[in-house]
């Protein structure tokens, strides 16, 4: 599913034209960025959690020239899902064969 397909979705069943809903989903969107780029966590309850985590710096091959370099400490977005959504895939998506 793209986001326009979650725009003609939305738009559908909750009677608004797809301009608004785009700019509300874009909105969300932007609004979670600027929260996660204060360093603040997004919790939306039932669905999961978005969240920074901190990665600490380490020390990698560069493989073709043989040589160890440092990769600096970084931090990055991470998913957690809630409990109710992981229940829900457990129980509803069929497993791939």
């Amino acid at each position: 599913m793209t986001k326009a397909d979650i725009i003609d979705v939305v738009s559908e069943k909750v009677g608004l034209g797809k301009h608004e809903v785009k700019i509300v989903i874009e909105t969300f969107i932007e609004e979670t960025k600027n929260c996660l780029n204060s360093g603040e966590n997004f919790y939306y309850r039932g669905f999961g959690s978005f969240i920074v985590k901190e990665r600490a710096e380490k020390t990698a091959r560069n493989i073709s020239k043989g040589v160890a370099i440092t990769i600096p400490a970084y931090n990055t977005p991470v998913f957690k899902p809630a409990k109710e959504l992981k229940e829900f895939v457990k129980n509803n998506v069929p497993v791939k064969k």
